[in-house]
Formats: C-alpha cells, structure tokens, sequence
C-alpha cells in the first residue's frame, strides 16, 4: 500500500507549518519546490493571481492546503488567514522569492528549541550571489541602526518579513498582523509590538536564506505591480508614524515627502527608467491620497 508522503514522520519537520503568500508567482514555485516537498504543512495563501499560482502550488504540492482568496487582500491580511488555520508549535513565513535549504530550516528550528524564551527567529538573507542583506535591526523608533553585523544569536528588535519563524504560542495575546498595512510596514509593525512587550525576537547569521529581492511578484502588467509598490510603501509609511508617534508628526512626513517625490518626477522622467518612474508616480499619489485615520 502507497503511504501518503505528508503523513509521513518528518522529524523535526513535522513541527513547522510552512506559509507562503503568492500574488502572481507562478515563477517562484519551482524554487520552493525542493523544501516545500519535505515538508508535511504547507500552506498556501493566494492573493488572487492571474497565473495559475494556485492550481500550479495544488499540482506540485497535493498535500498542501491552497487557500484562494480571490482578490489581492494585502500580505498581512492574507498570512493571518493561514495563520489561524496552524496546528502546528511553529510557522516558518517564506516569501515566494526566498529560498532557504532544508537543513538550514531544521537549524533554526533546532535553535528554536533551545531558546524557549524567543518568539520570533529569522534567518540572514543572502543576495543571489551571496552577500547578506540588512534583514534585522533595532526598532527604528528608538535609534537609527550601527555598528557591525551580527556573528551569532542576537536579539535584535526587527527582522524582515520576508522569512521569519514563529512561535505560534507566543502570539496568543499580541496577534499576528496589522491589517491596516496592506503592504510594507506591517513587519516593523509586529516586531514592534513584540519588541514593547519584552518578547525575545533573534536573528540567527549562520543560517541563510537567498532572497531574490523584489522577485516575487510578476505578470502581464509590470508597471501596475511596481505603481502599487509604491502607492502601498507611501501609505503604510504614514500609517506607520501616526500609529507609533502621532497624527501631526505623519501630517509633517507626508508633506516632506510629497515635496521630494514631486521634484524627483521630473528627474525620474527624464533618466527614464519605467520601473522606478511608475514606483514614483504611485509614491506621489499614495501620499497624495493619504488620509489620517483614527
């Protein structure tokens, strides 16, 4: 009798559910493939692609649980809708351009084990050809980041959304994300708040994940995808200082950056580059369409 491999004992595997949020990202799933075929929770959480994301993720995964939303509900938004379907101690976020070998998942996982005090622990990305990205630091509203990198085990007060391994019972009263943040700022915003609740949040160097920055998103319309990028990143950048400063203080940023966006157009225009000209464009009207809330 053939065994179904997702029932099969995985080791220490078998204690992490594996959530990746895919909006147009049918290019990322061979990359993913090699860890995500052994490991028995995966979970997709699909914003809506164009491109057979999902039904591609059901064929090479069958044993994982595809979650189709049907429209773009933002990255926070759609990892909480796998979240609360997690059975498992652990959940390991990985975004669809991260890449990150199996045996570096079970050393951070084995880490995990050995520090029951840590709520969160994330690996270092690593470019594509090998250098460390700045994934961590402290909270940005208490100092400006300094000093080298780190050689071992650091606590720190951020890491980068793009893969982080949470303890699941560590954010039974704090929650997961803000869904105010459609997109950017929503992990500044949960290290954040584990940081003020005296929550252990560690960055381990010696494990690497290879980040394909910006990679993970693509389709029929790329100057849609980066206007959007910077649309979302102006409005969650505001939203981000009212939240944690005040209303006043978010009033003042936005009309700082609507002067330096706005004289930027024009250079931008004319050292064309149609990416960066649509990611500026929808920083201006992100800014410009701001509205305070609360």
């Amino acid at each position: 009798m053939t065994r179904d491999p997702a029932r099969l004992s995985h080791g220490v595997l078998d204690t992490v559910t594996i959530v990746v949020v895919t909006r147009d990202s049918a290019h990322c799933l061979p990359g993913l493939g090699p860890l995500l075929s052994q490991c028995p929770n995966v979970m997709v959480s699909d914003n809506g692609s164009s491109d057979g994301t999902a039904a591609q993720s059901r064929r090479q995964w069958p044993h994982a649980i595809v979650l189709e939303h049907g429209r773009n509900l933002g990255f926070g938004a759609a990892n909480n809708r796998a979240l609360a379907r997690v059975q498992t101690p652990f959940a390991f976020l990985l975004n669809p351009d991260c890449v990150i070998e199996r045996e570096a998942l079970e050393q951070l996982l084995a880490m995990a084990a050995d520090m029951p005090q840590a709520a969160l622990l994330a690996p270092q990305l690593v470019s594509a050809s090998g250098r460390p990205e700045v994934n961590y630091r402290m909270p940005q509203t208490l100092w400006s980041p300094s000093g080298p990198a780190a050689t071992g085990p650091t606590c720190v007060g951020f890491v980068c959304g793009a893969a982080m391994l949470l303890r699941m019972a560590a954010f039974r009263d704090i929650g997961f994300f803000d869904e105010q943040f459609f997109l950017y700022y929503e992990d500044d915003d949960l290290c954040l708040r584990l940081f003020n609740a005296r929550m252990n949040i560690v960055v381990a160097p010696s494990v690497q994940a290879v980040h394909h920055s910006r990679g993970s998103v693509r389709g029929a319309h790329p100057w849609r995808h980066e206007f959007g990028r910077g649309f979302h990143h102006a409005q969650s950048k505001l939203l981000f200082a009212q939240k944690y400063r005040s209303r006043e203080d978010a009033a003042r940023l936005r009309r700082w950056l609507l002067l330096t966006t706005t004289l930027g157009l024009p250079l931008r225009a004319i050292v064309f580059s149609p990416k960066l000209l649509a990611r500026m464009v929808g920083r201006w009207q992100g800014l410009l369409s701001w509205r305070s809330r609360g």
